[in-house]
């Protein structure tokens, strides 16, 4: 029986074969949620298991919830549990091979990731529906029976090294660590969390410990199974679900313990009443203001924060935001409650200041404190409570779907916040109780003596001077208390007259009908209703989710608005004083559920609505209005250009690799104005010049729409033309409707562009690699790259982030253009950009390999997987609704693109794959179209490396019968050495080696010697070091630009795609299986293109191809260096435009 005093007095029932118990109270869902739920507890080990049912879902899924996160870090060894979610995946007792777990999700359309965060360490998955067993077998032993192999361990601390140095010039990041960092010293909560190198190597050796040693202890302490919690999703019926459960998870050790809880709060009297000044790399003004809070869990029958939030949050008339913007000190406000782990949390008021703002931020907390002030002498207000309870409940009645890795991971977090079994689907979602006593309770902790700030900003105020420096980040601040005059301020609070409390919401919606019918054939596309000179509108009604909801997207066409890098701001410019405008308006709109956002592109603006439709209209017709009449304020003017200022240059402080995403783009489109081109325009642009500017884009527009949803036929025309007769447009000409273009490498050509990273503080380089394969409308080709694409992407990251440890970023997949399509590889590293281009293509000559020793099993399991996820259902309605938007804005209106390429794919043998990778991928081929573009970083170290051949050493170590390290493994071993040693490396390799061989053979020192004899003299080594060789990276800043005066900004389409791709690629439980022997022919075909096997000759010995022997020093041949961005550009072929709107 469950042990809980809560959950003895519910109804739990024992099996009938007694290894279970079942909740059997039905568990409170969504009126929209059709699955079906059965919560059970394993009899033998406490295990509670959420199973889930949804009998059409294409994607299965599973996640576990540890309770454990980085609070309880040793204080030796900080990182250690984020140390452990990375290592808990390099194999276990009954899939040994590291990547056994990942490679088996990706050959089946899956994927796996983890988190780890304070309290809690997150792990799942996502495959294909008819995987699921396997995947859940292969999942549940890693809590059974992980090896935390030592051979993987040096890895994996490179891997969590990399993931913080990826962090270390973010601004969140060394806000979130300085915040920790300046908490009570006595709570784990000032711990640095990621780790690095420092903590989890360094610190362990000089305490004579064993990082492996302290891992399996910190996991044989906190990894018992009744403080998991675990989530399953799948087609197969609760029955069966259970007992894969049962029968694959009752194996996890129970060890009986209590989650992990930590006494006091990270914020005392001590912490408390203090400013701390934190000097950003970027250009950015932004007051915290934290309070210690109530733990919310406890409370989440009232949830206290939520409604002082929505009122100290609010934007409307008579709010915070409203005033400090009408005296010119704020941008933004963001008001929330902040969990930091059992008993305690946070709540945090955050305000983007102004530059006057900056200067007068003591009086922007005077307007917060008499805000606070203004809530507590009026008291809670049922009214408004009642407002937020019903919000709530709506979202909840009209909750919709979405991936199952995304639903089983939080809903395996949320089993762990201590709700009644019966509302672990709703516990945080439903306010069920009104207790105004609880409330002012709660408001009564935000106090004039119970707060501290960070105060953000490059230019320190008056007398202000960052004379200190965070360990983890080298992040500059100081810390001071308040001063008397703020004090005295705030023990005699004045209340303004301006501030006022919210009134009634008018955009609540009251009508739900949806019509709901059942369809025979829902509609696989939506039907163009409208089709004039002015307006194109296209319209789909809801006929799957059936819920009260709909988006609207209407993009305005006018080739003005992008015609000059002045226009393209002054565009900009409007858009965003226009939702400035509308923001207090717009607020309520937002708090019940209807939202908008516009904003300028390259064919003019493109607005987009989307939320309950029952209001939709009302809120359309008022912006398009706006559009139109609107007045330019010059003091919001000038505040907005300052904003969008510091947006420009602090582009130039982004990651590496989105520097390299943006210039790819600008150098394969045909149109693109840079950064600099823009900051150029914008100082000398006036409010008049707005105010002027704007009826011109609006006096000749062409609208093309898409109305999906609950919406009908009629409904939808008669709304756009309201929109049509407010704008009351000319026509544009048919030369003003040709779209954009893509520029066409020639054939037989690779050119690199260069330049530095222009933050000199991050180590970090960046480099996107693009094959250019054809126009995006060609199927045959698409289809061929998307599954070269789903091959290559597994061991790509198996290879260069796993084996390699090139860096924590690393992603691989396809990229397409208006016009044109590639491969592309985007890899963020501490090393040099031309070491990792030639990684790159070696992999691709591998990557033949691959493919070429498939056998035809698992040639056709590949194509099912991609086949799998293109058929992929849509989860909700606004999922849906982008993929149609996305096929009209491309211009290219190929609603049935999933089923033309699905047939391809069909067609598509191993042998005509190998005959497109042969032409279009091969870096040797005489057709290929190659451009990379290289961000350096300043920090980039010259060391001097001896010069060993990899491949021989290999050969040398296998012919005494060592076989277990793979060539990637040496190439790390040397690589390290080198870099690590003094005496240019040979005497490090050599102890590395024979450290290697110590551990491999386990053989006496005779033996050792005598390998370590041969070893030496087949690479040329004397038994004491002589001479090193300078080789490294001085070819690659001989050959290095120097950094162009511009930078530029790329489609937010390219950003996108690049940053869910480096998410998704940035996995830390990709595993990898190169540290095996060889003992069947299908792992040595693995091994042999993971290793790359060769002969003397340099030829693959499976593919009989010839590979070039690489110097990684310099830029593989053939590459021309790109030093005129525009002569480059103009020289470039176009590729033709999309669909013709005169084709319609």
């Amino acid at each position: 029986m469950p042990s809980t005093t809560d959950e003895q007095a519910t109804p739990w029932q024992l099996s009938s074969c007694g290894r279970y118990w079942t909740y059997m109270e039905p568990l409170e869902k969504s009126d929209n949620d059709d699955r079906e739920y059965r919560l059970i507890k394993l009899a033998n080990n406490e295990l509670q298991v959420l199973l889930v049912h949804e009998e059409d879902t294409d994607k299965s899924s599973a996640a576990l919830d540890v309770h454990v996160g980085h609070l309880s870090d040793p204080e030796a060894f900080q990182g250690l549990a984020h140390f452990c979610e990375h290592l808990l995946f390099m194999g276990t007792e009954k899939y040994p091979k590291e990547n056994d777990y990942n490679q088996y999700l990706s050959e089946h359309s899956g994927f796996s990731n983890a988190f780890t965060g304070v309290e809690d360490t997150n792990y799942y998955f996502e495959v294909a529906h008819d995987y699921l067993e396997g995947a859940l077998d292969r999942f549940a032993q890693f809590f059974i029976s992980p090896l935390f192999s030592d051979t993987c361990t040096e890895r994996e601390l490179k891997a969590v090294d990399s993931e913080h140095k990826k962090n270390r010039q973010l601004d969140s990041w060394r806000m979130f660590q300085l915040d920790k960092a300046l908490s009570n010293p006595n709570h784990p909560y000032c711990h640095f969390g990621t780790g690095n190198l420092e903590t989890l190597s360094d610190q362990p050796k000089a305490l004579g410990k064993d990082i492996r040693d302290e891992l399996l202890q910190f996991h044989d302490n906190y990894y018992s199974a009744n403080i998991m919690k675990l989530c399953i999703f799948g087609r197969e019926s609760l029955d069966t679900l259970t007992g894969w459960a049962v029968d694959k998870f009752k194996d996890v050790r129970n060890k009986n313990i209590q989650p992990p809880s930590f006494p006091g709060h990270p914020l005392t009297k001590n912490e408390l009443m203090q400013q701390i000044f934190i000097k950003p790399v970027k250009d950015v003004r932004t007051l915290d203001m934290t309070f210690p809070f109530p733990d919310q869990y406890p409370l989440y029958k009232v949830q206290p924060g939520r409604y002082i939030s929505h009122l100290i949050g609010h934007e409307g008339k008579g709010s915070i935001l409203s005033l400090l913007k009408k005296n010119g000190w704020a941008n933004y406000l963001h008001v929330g409650t902040l969990h930091g782990g059992i008993g305690f949390e946070f709540f945090r008021i955050s305000v983007d200041l102004t530059e006057e703002g900056l200067a007068n931020y003591e009086k922007v907390i005077l307007v917060i404190f008499q805000y606070i002030e203004l809530l507590k002498q009026k008291g809670v207000c049922e009214t408004t409570f009642n407002e937020v309870q019903s919000l709530a409940s709506l979202a909840f009645r009209f909750k919709e779907k979405y991936p199952p890795s995304q639903y089983t991971s939080r809903l395996a977090g949320l089993m762990q916040h201590g709700y009644p079994s019966k509302f672990i689907l709703s516990g945080p979602s439903l306010i069920r109780e009104y207790d105004a006593a609880l409330i002012e309770d709660n408001l009564a902790w935000l106090r004039p003596d119970n707060f501290r700030i960070m105060l953000a900003t490059q230019n320190a105020p008056q007398g202000i001077k960052f004379t200190r420096r965070e360990k983890w980040y080298d992040t500059e601040y100081e810390v001071t208390l308040f001063g008397d005059e703020l004090k005295k301020s705030l023990e005699n609070l004045q209340l303004d007259a301006d501030l006022q409390l919210p009134g009634e919401n008018a955009f609540i919606p009251t009508n739900f009908e949806t019509n709901k019918h059942t369809a025979k054939q829902p509609a696989k596309q939506p039907t163009l209703i409208v089709n004039t000179s002015h307006l194109r509108l296209w319209h789909k009604k809801d006929d799957i989710f059936w819920v009260p909801r709909a988006n609207v997207w209407i993009l305005f066409r006018n080739p003005l608005a992008y015609a000059t890098p002045s226009n393209c701001v002054k565009t900009r410019l409007f858009t965003d004083i226009l939702k400035d405008s509308l923001n207090e308006y717009a607020y309520d709109a937002e708090v019940a559920g209807l939202s908008y956002n516009i904003e300028n592109q390259l064919e003019g603006m493109l607005l987009a609505i989307g939320g309950y439709n029952d209001k939709l209209s009302v809120l359309l017709d008022k912006v398009v209005r706006k559009m139109r009449d609107i007045q330019i304020d010059p003091s919001r003017f000038k505040l907005l250009k300052d904003q969008l200022r510091r947006s420009y240059t602090n582009f130039s402080l982004e990651p590496p690799y989105q520097h390299a995403l943006y210039y790819l783009s600008y150098f394969t489109q045909d149109r693109m104005w840079t950064n600099a081109e823009k900051l150029k325009e914008l100082d000398a642009i006036t409010a008049e010049d707005i105010q002027a500017f704007y009826p011109t884009i609006l006096s000749h527009l062409h609208l093309e729409a898409l109305v999906h949803g609950n919406v009908q036929k009629d409904d939808a025309q008669t709304m756009l033309q309201s929109v049509v007769d407010i704008l009351n447009p000319k026509e544009l000409l048919p030369s003003q409707l040709i779209g954009h273009r893509s520029l066409i490498l020639p054939e037989g050509t690779k050119w690199v562009y260069q330049r530095q990273v222009e933050d000199p503080n991050n180590v970090n380089s960046g480099i996107e690699y693009l094959i250019q394969v054809g126009n995006v409308a060609q199927t045959s080709l698409r289809a061929r790259l998307s599954l070269l694409a789903q091959i290559a992407q597994e061991p790509c990251f198996d290879q260069l982030r796993t084996k390699e440890q090139l860096g924590y970023l690393v992603f691989s997949g396809v990229r397409k253009q208006t016009g044109s399509m590639g491969m592309r590889f985007i890899v963020q590293s501490e090393r040099d950009t031309v070491y990792l281009e030639n990684r790159i293509e070696d992999f691709l000559d591998k990557l033949y390999t691959l493919v070429d020793t498939m056998s035809e099993k698992e040639y056709k399991a590949q194509v099912q997987s991609l086949i799998s996820k293109k058929l992929e259902k849509d989860k909700n309605l606004g999922q849906e609704g982008g993929k149609y938007w996305a096929h009209i804005h491309s211009g290219y209106y190929e609603f049935d693109q999933v089923d033309k390429d699905v047939q391809e794919l069909k067609e598509i043998t191993k042998a005509s794959l190998l005959e497109f990778m042969d032409r279009y991928i091969s870096p040797n081929s005489p057709h290929l179209r190659k451009l990379s573009v290289h961000i350096q970083s300043q920090k980039t170290t010259f060391v001097k490396k001896y010069k060993v051949d990899i491949e021989s050493l290999h050969t040398c170590l296998v012919a005494q019968g060592v076989s277990r390290f793979s060539v990637d493994d040496l190439r790390t071993a040397v690589e390290k050495a080198t870099t690590d040693s003094n005496d240019g490396g040979e005497s490090a390799l050599l102890a590395s080696l024979r450290a290697m061989l110590i551990d491999e053979t386990k053989g006496g020192e005779p033996e050792i010697e005598a390998l370590m004899s041969k070893l030496a003299t087949a690479m040329g080594m004397s038994a004491k070091p002589t001479t090193s060789v300078a080789t490294a990276s001085d070819a690659t800043n001989a050959s290095s630009t120097a950094p162009s005066a511009t930078t530029t900004t790329g489609t937010s389409t390219a950003a996108t795609t690049a940053t869910n791709g480096s998410h998704g690629a940035a996995d830390d439980n990709d595993v990898n299986g190169s540290i095996v022997t060889v003992d069947s022919k299908k792992t040595a075909r693995r091994l042999s293109l993971i290793n790359g096997s060769s002969n003397n000759n340099g030829t693959d010995t499976e593919s009989g191809r010839s590979s070039p022997e690489r110097n990684h020093a310099e830029l593989p041949e053939g590459n021309k260096i790109i030093t005129d961005s525009v002569q480059f550009k103009s020289q470039m072929e176009l590729s033709p435009a999309a669909v013709p709107l005169i084709d319609f």
